[in-house]
């Protein structure tokens, strides 16, 4: 099959498995309440984990991430055309940002972002999920630990020397997350963002 041709179904499969709600799914495959309905009624793992509690958190984190890094470890053992991959990299993400099964609305796209980069560079991956992880232990909020892992992911992939492709999709992927968290940054400045472990009904996490 032609490369361009491969790279446009692989992208319309992408977006499709990206806009499949994780959240949602595990939620009512466990019998516990939409995520939709209740917290901050967003669909993602964060309101998941508050809601309803650790397992079904970690098991829509792992969704959302899974389908992240699928389509890029796919693209990158399939494609050779570095645009390509990159195209059907984000396509996940957008998935997640605008499902289609949502009325094109979605999640904040941290995990599903995250995953996406594991699955083209595991090591700087690795490394936005430690700093994610580790901002959040220092300021028990998620929100800021995923600004503060998507912040560096530009500046990374320069010190990293990776491709321009690479740094073009790195900054896309953080231009997205940081506008998802637009009012998450106003209630961080303000001093009112919800801080993990804490059960409150307005907080819009990923």
């Amino acid at each position: 099959m032609n490369e361009g041709l491969l790279c446009a179904v692989m992208t319309v499969l992408g977006y499709l498995l990206g806009a499949v709600p994780f959240g949602i799914v595990v939620s009512k495959a466990m019998g516990l309440p939409d995520p939709r309905t209740v917290g901050s009624k967003n669909v993602g793992f964060t309101n998941v984990l508050r809601v309803s509690g650790k397992t079904p958190g970690i098991l829509t984190l792992l969704g959302d991430m899974g389908k992240g890094w699928l389509l890029s470890w796919v693209a990158m053992q399939w494609l050779t055309v570095e645009t390509f991959i990159m195209i059907v990299a984000i396509a996940p993400i957008l998935g997640h940002l605008f499902s289609p099964f949502l009325g094109f609305k979605g999640g904040k796209g941290v995990a599903t972002a995250l995953g996406a980069v594991l699955g083209l560079s595991p090591s700087i991956g690795l490394l936005l999920l430690l700093i994610w992880l580790g901002a959040v232990a220092i300021w028990r909020y998620s929100s800021g630990g995923a600004l503060a892992a998507f912040s560096c992911l530009p500046v990374v992939a320069i010190v990293n020397e990776q491709r321009q492709e690479f740094f073009i999709f790195s900054l896309l992927v953080s231009a997205m997350i940081w506008i998802k968290h637009k009012d998450n940054i106003v209630r961080l400045w303000q001093g009112t963002e919800s801080k993990m472990g804490k059960k409150k009904q307005q907080e819009l996490e990923e």
